[in-house]
């Protein structure tokens, strides 16, 4: 390697090239920073918006975020081309662009407003183009403004790069471009995991929790109700960034206080819920593991992770734990106990949920975790939400007093603590086992703390030898998985968050502009396990008396656990694709149902539409779409006029239609 230290100059201040991938971290390097929409360092890199171009000397303006730094160069980041080159982009957005910014709920955080506001953007000199869009009120988790959409495509690369999922992608061209999920439906009704990761990229109000703000307050203000709170961990190191604190910084006591403001009649921590699923899950993983059955156990404490294997993975779905999550474990102990405990009845107990994940607002409306049709858990707002509100009510966080949650259910461990980071769990469940193996055994597992999204290590407990596997980010989800379909790989437990780095890194989490953010909410967490008294979850002793008292076998698994099965990936009847009048001679129906799609019926269907344009048959042809739930392991499967061939190839369809024809 040349030792020769490289330097580029960049509007006349020498930078150090060390590691940076392009010019566009060099220049950040150098404390500039370049205005751009596009540019994640995460996913791959796009160079769509262009408002990251640079002028470097001998070769004219450049994309930096695509331009690697090179010895010597000479940047300039901001002459009066650029700058006008940037001003117009942004006009040429704006002109196309819904402007009620005073009703958005991004308005404050508009990356497009911010930036138009730093470039002096007073008036727009172009016409106003944008055609309207219904909003897609579809998901229980996410609202889709599309006369928001700014085209930078971040939630289409995040979507498919980093979840494996591909629920959004670009159609059509030119001005008629714009981002639309499968078939154009509704993002709720097509493979969508809700896992919110698109809200965190997207700059703008296209993307966005659906808030619950209002019911919150509506259920709050009825005194007819009793009105709990919930506080997941990963809220706590990560809503101080709302309110000027640095990321990692521990609010409880401030959250507490502010929360009885409002007018919660009860401040609970979802770490008890935590200390919960410890025991279960870890009482559930002992037994298979001595059976030696369904392993690797998959964690299930993270509801995207969980339809992502509803959805892809069916034949999984035994080695799922049957532990419901904190949040929904804590729901219906809640509902039990203090129904009877307040002489009330369920409807009139409304437990909220304070959560870092947008998924868990889907969690909650799961039709299993409801009981003759009332939730568990009735509202999930997010961290965002959560700032929202507080400062709804004037409340300034930097100078409330501090409080303390409300017992039995405030009262938690530092296991329950950790869960919030990816690792967490893993971490939790072999404290417990330690502890259970392993008389008196306690102490930390680190192998599984920091940034890595997989982590593998093999644990001796005694004269057990367990291999573990923590993963987060479904695209290394579905690689690991793959690795164990092969044989290629063996665990005892396999714990799958969504989100790199765990519930920290949360689609409803703040969006922070510091590199070290997420690892930083992590350390808060493990900062705030050294400072509980208890580190295992079976020491709670409100949870030793709630199963001495309450939670017999019966009914824990009653309220404790549940059962998962396949699930459509789009819920939808059939989809006519290609439809020709009546006096069509082809009647053509693809399945695009979970176990076909997994065997090629995309890429058949491809081949088909291509060899029907070369025949000129399209004009000829109806071409339908249907969508199965079952797991016949007979895909793909295509029907030519009514005649269905099963396992299809392009030359199986291409004999069936020149028969008929």
């Amino acid at each position: 390697m040349d030792m020769k230290t490289r330097t580029a100059v960049i509007d006349n201040v020498t930078v150090l090239i060390e590691e940076e991938k392009n010019l566009l971290e060099l220049v950040r390097k150098a404390n500039i920073e370049l205005p751009t929409f596009c540019y994640h360092s995460e996913i791959s890199v796009y160079g769509a918006c262009r408002m990251c171009m640079v002028d470097i000397e001998g070769r004219g303006i450049l994309p930096a975020c695509s331009t690697k730094p090179e010895d010597g160069m000479v940047v300039s980041t901001n002459t009066s081309q650029i700058r006008e080159m940037r001003k117009m982009i942004i006009e040429l957005m704006l002109a196309s662009h819904d402007q009620s910014c005073t009703t958005c709920p991004k308005s404050g955080d508009c990356r497009l407003q911010n930036i138009a506001k730093q470039l002096g953007v007073e008036k727009i000199r172009f016409k106003q183009v944008n055609t309207h869009h219904e909003l897609d009120l579809s998901s229980d988790a996410i609202l889709r403004d599309p006369n928001k959409c700014i085209l930078c495509g971040d939630c289409v690369r995040v979507c498919s790069e980093i979840q494996s999922v591909g629920a959004l992608d670009f159609a059509y061209r030119g001005a008629q471009a714009k981002v639309v999920t499968s078939f154009n439906k509704g993002i709720g009704e097509v493979e969508c995991v809700n896992c919110g990761q698109c809200i965190k990229v997207c700059p703008v109000g296209a993307l966005m929790p659906k808030y619950q703000i209002n019911d919150v307050w509506k259920s709050v203000h009825d005194k007819s109700k009793t009105v709990v709170v919930q506080i997941a961990p990963a809220v706590r190191v990560a809503l101080g960034e709302y309110f000027g604190y640095k990321p990692g910084t521990t609010t409880t006591g401030q959250i507490i206080s502010a929360l009885r403001r409002m007018g919660f009649d009860k401040v609970y921590d979802t770490c008890f819920g935590a200390d919960l699923t410890v025991l279960e899950e870890g009482r559930e993983f002992l037994d298979r593991y001595s059976k030696n059955e369904n392993l690797p156990l998959f964690t299930s404490c993270c509801p995207a992770w969980v339809k992502y294997a509803e959805q892809y993975y069916p034949d999984l779905l035994s080695h799922l734990s049957t532990c419901r999550s904190p949040q929904q474990m804590f729901g219906a102990i809640c509902k039990d106990q203090l129904v009877n405990d307040l002489g009330i009845s369920r409807e009139d107990l409304v437990v909220v949920s304070i959560m870092p994940c947008t998924a868990k607002k889907f969690e909650a409306r799961r039709d299993e975790f409801k009981v003759d049709g009332n939730p568990d858990v009735d509202h999930v707002i997010t961290t965002k939400e959560l700032s929202i509100m507080i400062k709804e009510s004037g409340i300034d966080l930097n100078k409330i007093e501090l409080g303390s949650f409300d017992m039995p259910f405030g009262f938690t461990t530092g296991a329950g603590v950790i869960f919030g980071s990816s690792g967490g769990v893993s971490e939790a469940v072999l404290r417990f086992a330690g502890h259970t193996l392993q008389k008196g055994l306690t102490g930390e597992f680190r192998q599984f703390r920091g940034n890595d999204r997989v982590k593998v290590s093999e644990i001796e407990i005694g004269d057990k030898k367990l291999r573990l596997a923590v993963v987060s980010g479904l695209a290394n989800a579905k690689k690991l998985i793959d690795k164990i379909r092969k044989g290629e790989e063996h665990y005892d437990l396999v714990e799958v968050m969504a989100c790199c780095g765990g519930c920290i890194n949360g689609g409803g989490q703040p969006v922070s502009n510091e590199i070290n953010a997420v690892s930083d909410r992590s350390k808060g967490l493990y900062d705030n396990d050294k400072m509980l008294q208890f580190h295992v979850s079976s020491d709670n002793p409100y949870i030793k008396q709630l199963y001495n008292e309450t939670l017999d076998h019966d009914k824990a698994h009653k309220l404790l656990h549940t059962a998962y099965e396949n699930r459509r990936r789009i819920l939808q009847d059939d989809i006519i694709i290609n439809k020709v009048p009546e006096d069509k001679k082809l009647s053509i129906t693809i399945c695009f149902g979970t176990s076909c799609f997994l065997r090629g019926a995309q890429t058949l269907y491809t081949q088909v539409m291509e060899y029907l344009t070369e025949r000129d048959l399209l004009d000829k042809t109806e071409f339908t779409a249907s969508f199965c739930g079952k797991q016949c392991k007979k895909g793909p499967v295509l029907s030519v006029n009514g005649k269905s061939i099963e396992h299809c190839t392009l030359e199986m369809a291409v004999a069936e239609i020149e028969k008929i024809l």
